[in-house]
């Protein structure tokens, strides 16, 4: 079975979400068949790993629709995209897409890196449920981030077609992760934007409630939105870091009390996953898909509730209970690989096909063998 993985949404420098799960993803998939890579700008390869690859049209280009025709010449079983927007005229290949949750629905805020006429179309987009609706009816399945967004898809009947859950991961956490001392320091994480709903003004109110503890936020900030942050929270207790490598963010996450998030709505919550395999305990908001991650592990508070976050926080104070939360974090977070990621899709692919990974093992074995028998027939002569 030949896949191909559409990578064209990975960044150049840094990646952000989906640019990780593509990079990721399909390294791991790649170890349990062949994988050609569809790209559209050769920069992206040093993002990614060493597999073959096929130049397509950039995903945001009026060409997209037809960009199936230069995906054809690869005669591919199965398409994979991370998005639901891939073009597909024409296919003659079984079609993944992927919706990775609702939250543009409700918060219908564009990325600030887009282009405005693509930021104009994109808010245009996600007024109704139609047109989405209509690219998923063109899949043959489909992809989510989580359960919880699972369930979102299937309460809004925006497809008919099965949903899988392929989830985000992280490498598995490290021993030293489940050797953790409570951390001498008061130090609070924060990883994320800071669109609207991502609630971060709770956390900076919570401060006042919380003397002696400071507040690292490691995104890219606007000016404007460090400004109302500071005169939100207490005067000193924020650190805005404004971008950190990923070395930089495993050594704060490793030195850090907890990881906070006070987000009224989510997709999925990699930070989360990134702060447990560390062994830092996370103290979040009380919504389903961040249950979903976290389980027991968590502590969980109301969105809008300062006070309660700072409670929460203040928890982890007490004799053995940071310690206990720690071990926890690792174990919740162990559920979390890429290899299971890739299985399930690599399964999805086999299903869409007709195959089992036991016919394609025969099929592998035979055509050795019939190799072997020519071989041997022509030593024979």
């Amino acid at each position: 079975m030949k896949i191909v993985f559409d990578c064209r949404y990975t960044r150049l420098e840094r990646h952000d979400g989906i640019s990780r799960y593509t990079a990721e993803l399909v390294t791991a998939l790649a170890r349990l068949t062949p994988v050609t890579m569809l790209i559209s700008d050769e920069r992206q390869l040093t993002m990614l790993p060493d597999l073959p690859w096929i130049m397509g049209t950039d995903p945001t280009s009026l060409r997209e629709p037809w960009v199936s025709r230069i995906v054809a010449r690869s005669e591919p079983d199965v398409v994979f995209t991370p998005m639901q927007t891939m073009g597909s005229v024409g296919r003659r290949y079984r079609f993944i897409l992927t919706l990775h949750d609702l939250i543009y629905y409700s918060n219908r805020r564009p990325p600030r890196e887009f282009s405005w006429p693509v930021r104009m179309g994109w808010r245009v987009y996600h007024l109704s449920y139609l047109p989405v609706r209509m690219l998923l009816a063109r899949a043959d399945a489909v992809v989510t981030g989580s359960f919880s967004s699972r369930d979102e898809i299937v309460a809004a009947r925006l497809t008919s077609r099965p949903i899988t859950v392929v989830r985000s991961a992280v490498d598995a956490p490290k021993p030293e992760a489940s050797e953790r001392a409570r951390p001498t320091r008061k130090e609070l994480v924060y990883m994320g934007s800071f669109m609207p709903y991502k609630n971060v003004e709770t956390i900076a109110r919570a401060l006042w409630l919380l003397p002696g503890y400071r507040l690292r936020l490691l995104s890219r900030v606007l000016p404007r939105e460090r400004a109302r942050l500071e005169r939100i929270a207490p005067s000193g207790s924020l650190l805005f870091h404004d971008g950190v490598s990923d070395e930089e963010y495993l050594r704060i996450l490793a030195s850090a009390t907890a990881l906070v998030s006070a987000s009224r709505q989510e997709g999925f919550g990699i930070p989360l996953v990134e702060s447990m395999a560390a062994g830092t305990p996370v103290v979040v908001s009380d919504i389903p898909v961040f249950h979903e991650i976290g389980g027991e592990a968590a502590h969980y508070f109301a969105p809008d509730d300062e006070r309660a976050l700072a409670e929460a926080v203040l928890r982890l104070d007490m004799p053995g209970e940071w310690e206990r939360h720690s071990l926890l974090s690792v174990a919740a977070a162990a559920e979390f690989s890429w290899e299971h990621s890739a299985r399930t899709l690599y399964e999805l692919a086999l299903s869409l096909v007709g195959a089992t990974a036991e016919d394609l093992q025969s099929g592998e074995t035979a055509t050795q063998d019939e190799a072997l028998n020519e071989t041997a027939a022509k030593h024979a002569n």
